[in-house]
């Protein structure tokens, strides 16, 4: 059984194309396949600016709930000890969290620019 196929040799001839086209498509070829690289470097580079950002925040709101929950131990434990003070204790410990979610709200922003 023989094939039909014929081999490419690459010659004029046999793609119907002149020598200067044939130069001509292999250099747009060429850019193609360059602009492609590019492309998708660029996605890629893209893609780990994103994942850094998001692991930046991240850490941020991680660090921020220890923070509260640190504050919300003293208030509990400060409570226990002086209950006088347990309004007060909780005002400062609601105006401490609500500083500290700001931070998290702004550090998100400024992050995610």
């Amino acid at each position: 059984m023989s094939s039909n196929l014929e081999r490419f040799s690459g010659s004029s001839s046999s793609t119907g194309l002149s020598r200067r086209d044939e130069r001509q498509l292999s250099r747009s070829l060429t850019g193609l396949d360059v602009r492609k690289e590019i492309g998708l470097a660029k996605i890629e580079q893209q893609a780990q600016l994103e994942a850094a950002k998001a692991h930046a925040i991240g850490y941020v709101g991680s660090q921020a709930m220890q923070a509260v929950t640190m504050v919300s131990q003293m208030e509990g434990q400060l409570g226990q000890a002086c209950p006088l003070a347990v309004t007060r204790l909780e005002g400062i410990a609601d105006m401490t969290a609500l500083s500290i979610a700001q931070t998290v709200a702004d550090s998100s922003r400024r992050i995610g620019r």
